[in-house]
């Protein structure tokens, strides 16, 4: 059953996805930490690849950047794949001076500005937030591994080169923890369908200290949420 964007056939595509924004990561995080993965979506360069994780079928697919491009994917795993549980895995920029690089920001709830879904809440103020059993896990599988990891509101922008230094004062003096793009209509959509979401994200850069992590050493700085991920999927 293909759609527009997702070749894979009827049985493909797991009840558990996790969600890179980079394909490229996708690949990199099947190919570590996936038994068996197998390529079942190349659409557009988007990959998706299924394998196993303790026995447990999961499927890591990217989602493209920025809550339009996630809504695509994210809507067609659920409706025609059947995907239940939803994780976003990626990268986010620190708000806050005692968050540090390669640390990790689990999303309990997230602030934006816009998502696709705006036109269906038409003036309700929706507040989306994860799963509840899946945060939970997922701290608690943080804290097994000793990581560093921060939990509360992170903020979805829907734009990548910010002009709006005031609206970063803002969501920083009210306790934002860090910014990304993907995660509000994740859970907008996760609620809409009945979908279990989440987002475990690590700190690439900081939006005060200016710091910012190498490429050189994002992939070994990634593996410890992608293992949050996983474990709190299966938990």
């Amino acid at each position: 059953m293909p759609t527009p964007h997702i070749s894979a056939a009827k049985g493909d595509i797991a009840e558990t996805v996790l969600l890179p924004g980079d394909p490229y990561r996708a690949k990199w995080a099947a190919e570590t930490f996936l038994d068996n993965p197998k390529l079942v979506n190349e659409v557009r360069g988007m990959f998706g690849f299924t394998g196993t994780y303790k026995g447990n079928p999961v499927t890591i697919h990217g989602s493209g950047m920025g809550m339009p491009s996630l809504s695509i994917y994210a809507n067609e795993l659920i409706t025609e794949y059947g995907a239940k549980t939803l994780i976003r895995i990626g990268s986010c920029g620190a708000m806050q001076k005692n968050i540090n690089v390669r640390d990790v920001i689990i999303g309990m709830s997230a602030t934006t500005l816009s998502t696709p879904s705006r036109g269906i809440f038409k003036e309700i103020n929706f507040a989306p937030c994860a799963d509840y059993g899946l945060l939970e896990k997922a701290v608690a599988a943080a804290r097994a591994k000793g990581t560093t990891t921060h939990v509360g509101n992170i903020y979805s922008a829907d734009v990548f080169y910010d002009e709006r230094p005031d609206l970063n004062e803002i969501m920083i003096r009210h306790g934002i923890l860090g910014v990304e793009m993907e995660a509000a209509e994740l859970y907008n959509l996760a609620a809409r369908h009945g979908c279990r979401a989440l987002a475990v994200l690590t700190v690439s850069d900081h939006l005060i200290t200016h710091e910012a992590l190498p490429s050189s050493e994002r992939e070994s700085s990634f593996g410890d949420m992608v293992e949050i991920a996983l474990q709190a999927a299966f938990a």
